[in-house]
């Protein structure tokens, strides 16, 4: 490992004296910009993009309200976060806080499930960059796999350079997901403002009205569809991650979580209200990106292309924030004895590439996955980072909870910047979430009662592993003067 020594670098000990080593030789190399589109671009990507069009064709309308619902406790959780980020900024995030919180087994608990999702995110995410890159006739000669390596070289290669190369991408990447939303919606308001036909048919809410109002198949399918919203809204929480290398995190993350909410409301519940002003909710599939279906009715020259375009940088995007996170979340369990220790190793540029490499190499085998496995079990393997999300989620708002009971105890200082009305908000998110996995128990349609029962699987590995490397963490936690808290005693 390299050494420590930089001046620069912060010392993660905070007034309440915890100290997290995973946090130490981090630079503080992410600009207010770079954080502020990281946000925006956590809350952006293909279950909108390409998403929203299934889903249409699945609830209606009434789409608008299962995002905004899903938007409001996607910002219960990252407002839970931002608190605890302000409390002590650490690149370890929830996992740092779970230790904190919740002992050594939650911590280890929310890191693993934290990789497998966005283990298995990179597997689809890699593979559809190669579908996407495929559009384009001059590149359909090239075995999907070449592109698909391509790709992960690339984004691997920006990861390993430096965090500030990362920040850039991620930068270009929100930059440009926020563009195409932000012209779409130009767009429809330009047709909705003249009067101007689309396909045929004058825009408004009597394309609404006159197809069966808002719950057109009823509430139920809309309820149901809310598995899938859900997963729309992974990576908000990535926001927390940044807070190690970064300036005056205590400044810069309320900003971005604050301006969540807001970018939630105009970007999707606005798109998807805007999708159904401009066509009726009987012409969207989820063969095609709703955009795509809008621009090519007006006439957009190449509509298809740049959507494609669009899809491509969101993929990318995700595989880029996904090698990001977790080799931090990896290093910080790591230097605790509950990751492999070669995770815990730093470049001279102040990045942890082992956690980095362990994702890609896990990216990789996605690659190979998709050359023999049926469309039906890879959409199984792709679902399991929902049970990733789900976790974290929850993981997030209980180490909220415990460290509220410890506030009032007088243990810690809650800091101006908070999670209002607790422990109700946290009570009513976790139950929300858990209501997510019993709908995709009843998804009969879908894959979503094969991705439950990969509870069991995923339980007993956990369960092994933990009993595997727990001497190791207490052995590290007790030389470290930190011995693991049970909040059960």
């Amino acid at each position: 490992m390299h050494q420590e020594n930089d001046s620069h670098l912060d010392d993660p000990t905070t007034a309440e004296g915890v100290t997290d080593a995973g946090d130490l030789g981090y630079s503080k190399a992410l600009k207010p910009r770079h954080i502020s589109m990281i946000a925006i671009g956590g809350a952006i990507g293909t279950g909108l993009f390409l998403g929203a069009g299934g889903n249409l064709a699945k609830a209606g309308p009434g789409l608008a309200f299962a995002y905004a619902i899903c938007g409001v406790f996607a910002f219960f959780v990252v407002r839970a976060l931002g608190e605890l980020v302000v409390h002590r900024p650490s690149s370890g995030s929830f996992v740092s806080y779970a230790r904190e919180f919740l002992g050594e087994r939650g911590a280890y608990v929310a890191g693993w499930m934290y990789v497998l999702n966005w283990s298995t995110a990179g597997m689809a995410d890699i593979t559809a960059v190669a579908l996407y890159v495929h559009y384009w006739s001059m590149f359909t000669s090239v075995p999907q796999w070449v592109l698909a390596a391509i790709a992960l070289a690339i984004v691997l290669t920006v990861n390993l350079i430096s965090v500030k190369s990362f920040g850039e991408m991620e930068f270009w990447f929100a930059i440009v997901k926020v563009a195409a939303l932000v012209l779409f919606l130009l767009i429809g308001i330009f047709f909705l403002a003249t009067g101007k036909p689309v396909d045929g048919q004058d825009p408004g809410f009597s394309l609404i009205s006159d197809n069966g109002g808002f719950f057109p198949l009823g509430v139920l399918p809309v309820v149901l569809i809310t598995q899938t919203v859900v997963f729309a809204y992974a990576a908000v929480e990535m926001v927390g991650v940044t807070a190690g290398e970064t300036e005056k995190p205590e400044e810069l993350v309320p900003k971005a979580v604050n301006s969540i909410m807001w970018r939630v409301g105009i970007f999707y519940v606005g798109s998807v209200v805007m999708l159904t002003l401009l066509l009726p909710w009987t012409a969207y599939s989820a063969d095609q990106s709703p955009f795509v279906t809008v621009l090519s009715k007006i006439g957009v020259p190449s509509a298809g292309g740049i959507m494609n375009l669009v899809v491509l940088t969101a993929a990318m995007s995700s595989l880029n924030s996904g090698l990001y996170t977790t080799g931090r979340i990896l290093r910080s369990m790591a230097m605790a004895g509950s990751a492999p220790s070669f995770t815990a190793r730093m470049s001279g540029s102040h990045v942890p590439y082992g956690g980095i490499l362990l994702t890609a190499t896990a990216a990789l085998l996605g690659v190979a996955l998709n050359a023999w496995l049926p469309q039906d079990a890879f959409a199984i393997v792709t679902n399991i980072s929902s049970l990733g999300v789900i976790s974290t989620w929850c993981m997030i708002m209980l180490c909220h909870l415990v460290f509220v009971r410890r506030a009032k105890q007088g243990l810690v200082h809650r800091p101006a910047f908070r999670l209002w009305a607790s422990p109700w908000i946290e009570l009513t998110t976790i139950a929300f979430l858990l209501g997510v996995i019993v709908m995709m128990w009843f998804d009969r349609d879908g894959a979503g009662r094969d991705t439950v029962l990969m509870l069991i699987p995923i339980a007993i590995c956990l369960t092994a592993g933990w009993y595997a490397v727990r001497q190791r963490v207490h052995r590290i936690a007790a030389e470290s003067e930190a011995p693991p808290v049970d909040p059960l005693q």
